[in-house]
């Protein structure tokens, strides 16, 4: 994506969330779009593909705490019109800017390619004044592009982790030409107009402003015999298999970050990262909540009236034997400990247990006898009298 791109595009408004939004608005907000843009649910709908992309891109960035400032910090800047900073070199005395020129600039960025060096490409020369670009940007190494993947896991394997192997296709550097872009042979030139910089500057008046040479594309070479198999562009398409390990706990809808697992970089770069979107099975008996499993278990009317031992499944184990206390109402949740989800430190969630009372629907004459014998004893006694009388006093 390029630095135009980057802050021309208004994240917060693909997500639809405000610019104050919390992490976890921004996460809901992400997975709601995903859901409807998803193109296993659109198959064939390239519109919606495309909003899946925006936002994807955007949860990026908004997810990062790192890159979200320095996308707001960008936005700030280039949405001012460079207003706050006098050109000589310092600060009007309206307070300046809340960060580093250098950090803006990439002259802290780590590791290269990262947002900060995206903005540098595109004010280096910002306040040449007319001059040329200091710095060449054709030996710069670039940092690798992020992709994402999807995987699908059982409940079982979301609940104890896995290792999933991924398939994927990433641009890489053209193995006929080896990234130079020119026809086996020959070699490439440096590009008259730029000089081989990659970057051409434009005068606006009292600045002037860097941008990528027309002429190379911002390579700041030219190839007069292009490569016939990438045609003259340098990159082509690698595939790959990446055994990717899907931790404990893992939940559904949750993306999975492989530092450096994404497409490889130019000029020695580091590689991107690697987004695994993590989609789950339901399970016929369990459920989830959070760090716990949930389970629904039905109980008889004495088991729940008289107290009962009654044995309950727990996911990949024997049973666990649980005591249901005389006059348990329906519906009631028992907590099991440690029975749940593995978390993060090593321990575990809960499996909570909620007793559902199940009515027969046939009753022989020996069980109808019984109830009835029951009724009988428990005549005058209304359960819902309470309920009437404060339903009344309302």
């Amino acid at each position: 994506m390029s630095t135009k791109d980057y802050l021309e595009k208004d994240y917060y408004a693909v997500l639809g969330v405000s610019k104050t939004a919390t992490a976890e608005e921004i996460k809901k907000a992400y997975r709601r779009l995903a859901r409807k843009y998803h193109p296993d649910a659109n198959q064939g709908n390239t519109e919606t593909e495309a909003k899946f992309k925006q936002v994807s891109e955007a949860y990026d960035i908004l997810s990062d705490t790192k890159r979200r400032k320095e996308y707001d910090e960008a936005r700030t800047l280039f949405g001012s019109g460079l207003g706050g900073y006098a050109g000589g070199g310092a600060p009007r005395g309206g307070g300046g800017f809340p960060f580093e020129f250098g950090d803006l600039f990439g002259g802290s960025a780590q590791g290269g390619g990262g947002t900060g060096e995206r903005i540098g490409d595109l004010f280096g020369g910002l306040f040449n004044r007319g001059g040329r670009p200091t710095t060449s940007t054709t030996s710069r190494p670039r940092r690798g592009q992020d992709i994402e993947s999807e995987v699908t896991l059982s409940f079982n394997e979301a609940v104890d982790g896995t290792t999933v192997s991924l398939r994927l296709t990433t641009a890489s550097a053209c193995t006929a030409c080896h990234g130079t872009g020119a026809k086996a042979g020959t070699t490439p030139r440096v590009c008259p107009t730029c000089e081989g910089t990659g970057a051409a500057s434009r005068n606006l008046g009292n600045f002037a402003f860097s941008e990528p040479c027309r002429d190379c594309k911002g390579r700041g070479l030219l190839v007069d015999d292009p490569c016939p198999v990438c045609e003259g562009s340098g990159r082509g398409k690698s595939t790959r298999t990446l055994q990717a390990r899907i931790p404990a706990g893992v939940a559904d809808g949750q993306r999975i970050r492989l530092k450096a697992k994404g497409a490889p970089g130019e000029n020695s770069g580091p590689a991107g990262d690697l987004y695994v979107l993590v989609h789950v099975k339901a399970h016929s008996v369990f459920g989830r909540s959070g760090d716990n499993l949930t389970i629904t278990v039905p109980v008889t009317y004495t088991e729940a009236a008289l107290g009962a031992e009654i044995r309950v499944p727990i996911l990949q184990g024997l049973p666990v034997t649980l005591r249901i206390p005389e006059g348990t109402p329906n519906g009631r949740t028992f907590r099991v400990r440690g029975r749940g989800v593995t978390r993060k430190d090593g321990t575990k969630g809960d499996l909570l247990v909620t007793v559902e009372v199940a009515v027969p629907q046939h009753l022989g004459e020996k069980e109808r006898s019984a109830l009835e014998e029951l009724r009988s004893a428990s005549d005058g006694i209304d359960p819902r009298a309470e309920l009437l009388k404060q339903a009344g006093s309302e």
